[in-house]
């Protein structure tokens, strides 16, 4: 199960009630954040999470609203006594960028491990998930992230005991693991049936509509997409500044036929999104207009054996 909040729905400054957008997810004890606006960590509080449990920070792009809560964020963390290391990743440039902004949070009681994307298409394999980040198109080098939780075949006790393959070394097949013991070789495909299908989730923001997101969205369980705009004549700003309206994420939606979308991101100016709520559902009958700390927790399909 993946426990999905999403902290913030603003975009470019906060506002008394909607947070910059940012994103957490928690995974076997495992937490996740991607990006890290101003306000970030009371939203993680308001919600009544933890970040002393964040090993992994996502980063989009570097714009203020979606890192400039990062310095705080970390010492909180430090004061919450993490010890374990943290680790980051983003675009090209992370690590001078995070360590400008440490100046005012210079000593911390963990490491900090660096991962910079240097390819439009990358794939990390990090506690316990499967990360896919995909450049899309702003005005400086962004990118979407796409989580996935594997899920491995089905145990198979008939196929173990007629292999006779040593009880003590099922767990660990079961984990993915191959062991060679006594001179012989075991291997999960042993022991296990057809892989089934896993946990997919999709998030960009701050970006044109481009093919990879249709992709990188395709049959997700949950789409999380920017919409800077819910009014019909911005979209020649949205153009201009490089970010989305409603209608194009819908139209990416639609496409890519996800379980369900929820749009964040929001323009300032964009008092109340759901007076949109239905041109856009005439897209994407399964969009969602989200407001600050909607959650949800995904599961495996419960119908696959």
């Amino acid at each position: 199960m993946l426990d999905v909040c999403l902290l913030g729905t603003g975009g470019m400054m906060p506002l008394p009630r909607r947070w910059l957008t940012a994103l957490l997810t928690r995974l076997n004890g495992s937490s996740l954040l991607i990006d890290c606006g101003e306000g970030t960590q009371i939203a993680i509080r308001e919600k009544g999470w933890s970040f002393h449990d964040i090993d992994t920070i996502c980063i989009t792009h570097y714009h203020g609203d979606h890192i400039s809560g990062l310095p705080g964020l970390l010492l909180s963390m430090g004061n919450a006594d993490r010890k374990e290391p943290v680790t980051l990743i983003g675009p090209k440039g992370l690590e001078r960028v995070v360590n400008s902004l440490r100046v005012i949070a210079p000593e911390l009681p963990f490491e900090l491990k660096f991962i910079e994307l240097t390819q439009a298409y990358e794939v990390i394999e990090i506690n316990g998930y499967h990360l896919e980040a995909f450049r899309v198109k702003h005005n400086v080098t962004c990118y979407g992230y796409t989580i996935q939780v594997k899920r491995a075949g089905k145990f198979q006790l008939e196929k173990a005991l007629e292999l006779k393959i040593p009880q003590t070394l099922w767990g660990r097949l079961q984990k993915g693991e191959m062991i060679e013991e006594a001179g012989q070789t075991y291997t999960p495909d042993m022991v296990l049936g057809p892989k089934r299908k896993g946990i997919k989730l999709t998030y960009c923001t701050d970006t044109r509509p481009v093919p990879v997101i249709t992709s990188q969205a395709e049959g997700a369980d949950l789409f999380i997409c920017e919409g800077m705009y819910g009014e019909m004549d911005k979209q020649a700003k949205a153009v201009e500044n490089k970010h989305m309206t409603f209608y194009e994420a819908a139209t990416i939606a639609k496409e890519a036929q996800p379980k369900e979308m929820w749009l964040t991101h929001y323009s300032p100016s964009l008092v109340n999104p759901e007076e949109y709520k239905e041109q856009v559902r005439k897209i994407f009958p399964n969009t969602v207009l989200a407001k600050d700390k909607r959650s949800v927790s995904l599961e495996f399909d419960k119908n696959e054996k």
